[in-house]
């Protein structure tokens, strides 16, 4: 992923240094005594710009959405408010989403970034290369109806394949889609563990303890329940399968 980044960056700033009349990133300027002055000019204001949009865009072109949608679900079923924590949450969020897009970030450095570093293709010819498989997998796992109905919203006429959609149009299609994916198997996670609470809550009604949470009885029973049946293997597992990982 870091050296698509640094792609990205390469190709947004490569019609600047190819164009020879543009200002340069640095300019010096000697001064009557002899003194240098040097000064950064806005190219270098735009792709520090550009480099804070980078990493949001290309995880939003990721597995990582649906992934950190289904644990943040999870932890709140499970009933810990901090535990596990936000840090950790993306830790295993972001290692996953690199084991579910190794084979995608394999085919974007064969295809794109070696023949670039090669010098054997142009930035324009690599940028072209690296989108192919990216768009590829958004494809794969976006709803025709979300691509139908972002290409209407632009104004779009709605074509027969979806490979024609531009990027404006995938990429939010995608995002639909992943969200959608991301909560109906955050319900199907959240139906044990509520079953588990409400079987708690009438227990405690029946003995008549009703100023106990019934929430403090039923998370030690839910852990439990979690770790019996190796919840984190079988979270995990349906994540990375749900992309076609090991099937």
């Amino acid at each position: 992923m870091l050296r698509l980044l640094c792609l990205l960056l390469l190709l947004l700033s490569s019609p600047v240094l190819a164009d020879n009349t543009v200002m340069s990133a640095l300019t010096v300027t000697t001064g009557p005594d002899g003194s240098q002055q040097y000064s950064v000019t806005l190219q270098v204001l735009a792709l520090m710009t550009m480099l804070s949009f980078i990493p949001a865009m290309v995880i939003m072109m990721t597995s990582f959405t649906r992934i950190i949608v289904v644990l943040a679900i999870l932890r709140q079923a499970i009933g810990l408010q901090q535990t596990p924590s936000n840090q950790i949450l993306i830790g295993i969020t972001l290692f996953l989403t690199f084991f579910i897009m190794a084979p995608v970030f394999k085919t974007v450095h064969e295809q794109a970034i070696q023949p670039y570093l090669d010098e054997s293709i142009t930035p324009v010819q690599a940028f072209d290369a690296a989108i192919v498989p990216i768009k590829g997998f958004m494809l794969h796992h976006t709803r025709i109806k979300d691509l139908d109905t972002f290409a209407q919203i632009a104004g779009i006429e709605v074509l027969e394949q979806p490979q024609d959609y531009p990027l404006t149009v995938v990429i939010p299609a995608f995002i639909t889609s992943e969200l959608k994916t991301a909560f109906q198997i955050g319900f199907m996670l959240f139906i044990p563990f509520l079953i588990i609470d409400l079987v708690v809550a009438s227990v405690l009604m029946a003995m008549g303890m009703m100023m106990l949470s019934p929430m403090i009885i039923s998370l030690p029973f839910k852990l439990m329940m979690f770790v019996l049946v190796d919840g984190w293997i079988l979270v995990m597992g349906t994540l990375a399968t749900s992309y076609g990982v090991g099937t």
